[in-house]
């Protein structure tokens, strides 16, 4: 079946399926969509080659409006540059002006990749550019001047990063690592060849940074969190996780949508804009999450990459259609009461160690986990990954922190790596320093007995207690503990590892997530343990397996998401009399005592909202 037959195919079904579905007494998805644009706006990303095939005709160009009032699109990005395709002037022009002229907001795009005689690609494991060549700086000057005129708005897709380790690049690094040359040479590249070359053309344009989900390794490519986002006029954030059981795009889980979003909004404050997220690797569940979490960060504009997904058809478009009202209701109260628990945090540009992603897997135990990249000092509870052991002062914090009456709970990892090390360990009731010993075991004690896991957990170090308790051991010929407590200072160490470079350089991966880990398949016991040591007032208590997300909004009410692939129960502690009800669906959830207990089904979700 060629494109256009199948484009014609795709309208009528759009037609009865999405255009006239009844939502909130309107029958135009469209015109009821446009009208939640405050709330929550839907966009798409057209590719250059797609500009090229869909508005060059006639017929093209119609269905091409269709698809998109269908799917209730009101902004469109068109790409001017991808590999192999720089888009003509004048189709450009005519492709601009027919989204205006129909209603759409027109944004302006590129993909910084090298392709045919544009750039020159890197030496290095990924086809990213050679910046430092300079035929790579005068392209995409050269593309930025020529498009640069037909928008008032254009986004850097995220691929403005480097792994080059030419000849000339370990020159011009000179005696600097290769993060901190990478760092300089592209912030400086983004002014010189994008920001001021698009603004001497056209004054009045906003310019845009898209950064894409790995954040944990965004330093090491080139992204500067710290100085980019003060350089463009608005920041989007990748959300796209797809499927977290699946190893093409890194077993990534869905709270590192939530994650990224968050923490890069501590640094682009005002300026933070859309979530950008896509469809490969995910089925229809895997792309409605993406919508989801989002939203829970914040997100008031969704940017669907690409168009001919739209075209072609996934099962997600349904549900994000049959699901609009609610994202859109969610988003509005999230703007006024955004999502609020236990901080984590990860400063700018901060090395992992062993623990690449974590926060990810703490928010995937049911915790309300927040990101921030400046040292929390008034939360209730803070979290403090190997990444935090980057601040030279962060030891005084703590204490400081824990004098106060906060809760500390820190990784292993960041108790060997952090400075002054020695007296959080005193704090925390553990022998220092503290002695490195990798253990990978599929076998933990679990209330008295063995269990076993379907995939490894590894702990770094042999931890020994003085003072501290031990919460949860692993088991077999070199047991270790997992968690240990000091209770009379509020303290409590995790000996955890979810991935290193090692982890990374082991299968090749480069940026996502290498491998399972047994980290989610642990009982539910173990679960609820590791929630406990996170537990504030402010929070309700949660009794729940692993692959559950809580997260709770400024006004008390609180998201609940199901990402195991079966049933689960859940049980929510509320405190008085007051009845609850699931705003997604309008059912009342039943209370026994000050509990609330729910059977969610598979890959389901909850918006618990209390009625006096």
């Amino acid at each position: 079946m060629n494109k256009s037959i199948a484009l014609f195919f795709l309208a009528i079904l759009l037609i009865f399926s999405g255009c006239k579905t009844q939502t909130s007494g309107t029958t135009d998805f469209f015109d009821y969509a446009t009208s939640r644009k405050s709330d929550l706006q839907l966009s798409v990303y057209i590719t250059a080659h797609t500009v090229e095939q869909q508005f060059y005709t006639e017929s093209g160009r119609r269905e091409a409006i269709s698809v998109l009032r269908c799917n209730g699109i009101s902004k469109v990005y068109v790409e001017v540059y991808r590999p192999g395709m720089v888009v003509p002037t004048e189709l450009l022009k005519n492709t601009v002006s027919l989204l205006e002229k129909n209603g759409f907001e027109v944004v302006g795009g590129i993909a910084t990749l090298p392709g045919g005689e544009t750039g020159v690609a890197q030496q290095g494991p990924l086809t990213w550019l050679n910046w430092q060549n300079p035929k790579t700086q005068a392209d995409m000057k050269k593309i930025m001047e020529d498009s640069a005129p037909y928008f008032d708005t254009f986004i850097l897709d995220d691929f403005f990063c480097t792994a080059d380790t030419s000849s000339e690049s370990k020159t011009a690094k000179g005696d600097r690592t290769w993060s901190e040359y990478r760092r300089s040479m592209l912030t400086e590249i983004a002014q010189s060849v994008f920001i001021n070359t698009a603004k001497l053309k056209n004054p009045g344009i906003t310019m845009i940074i898209k950064y894409p989900q790995w954040y944990d390794r965004f330093h090491q490519f080139g992204y500067d969190v710290a100085t980019e986002p003060a350089l463009f006029d608005k920041v989007y954030v990748g959300t796209e996780t797809r499927g977290q059981y699946t190893q093409r795009y890194g077993f990534v889980q869905p709270y590192e949508g939530f994650v990224n979003y968050r923490w890069i909004s501590t640094l682009a404050g005002k300026k933070i804009g859309a979530a950008w997220f896509d469809h490969g690797d995910c089925n229809e569940t895997d792309f409605i999450e993406q919508a989801y979490q989002s939203v829970l960060a914040g997100a008031k504009e969704l940017v669907i990459f690409s168009f001919d997904m739209l075209v072609t058809g996934h099962g997600g478009h349904h549900l994000l259609r049959q699901d609009f009202e609610k994202l859109a209701d969610l988003a509005a109260a999230v703007a006024k009461n955004p999502v609020i628990g236990p901080v984590g945090y990860k400063p700018v540009n901060s090395d992992a160690g062993a623990d690449l992603y974590i926060m990810d897997y703490i928010g995937m135990f049911g915790i309300s986990l927040v990101p921030d990249s400046k040292y929390p000092e008034n939360a209730p509870v803070i979290f403090l990954p190997t990444q935090a052991a980057t601040d030279s002062t962060i030891a005084e914090k703590v204490e400081k922190s824990l004098s106060d009456g906060k809760k500390v709970v820190m990784t292993a990892g960041f108790l060997a790596r952090v400075k002054n090390g020695e007296k959080l360990a005193q704090l925390a009731g553990i022998q220092y320093p503290l002695v490195n010993e990798q253990v990978s075991t599929q076998t933990i004690l679990n209330e008295g007995k063995t269990d076993s896991l379907k995939f490894p957990l590894q702990t770094d170090f042999r931890i020994q207690p003085n003072d501290a308790t031990i919460l949860l051991q692993t088991a077999g010929k070199k047991s270790a503990p997992f968690l240990v407590q000091n209770p009379s200072e509020n303290i409590t160490v995790i000996n955890i590892h979810t991935f290193s470079q090692a982890d990374f350089d082991a299968v090749g991966e480069v940026l996502l997530c290498p491998r399972q880990l047994g980290l989610l398949e642990i009982p539910e016991s173990w679960a609820n343990t590791i929630r406990s040591v996170f537990q504030s007032e402010e929070i309700p208590e949660l009794v729940a397996p692993s692959r559950v997300s809580f997260q709770q909004l400024g006004d008390g009410s609180f998201v609940i998401h199901n990402y195991n692939q079966a049933k689960t129960t859940v049980e929510i502690q509320t405190e008085g009399e007051n009845e609850w009800t699931d705003a997604f669906s309008g059912n009342k959830l039943e209370k026994t005592g000050n509990k609330i207990i729910i059977e969610m089904q598979p890959r389901s979700r909850i918006w618990g909202i209390s009625k006096n």
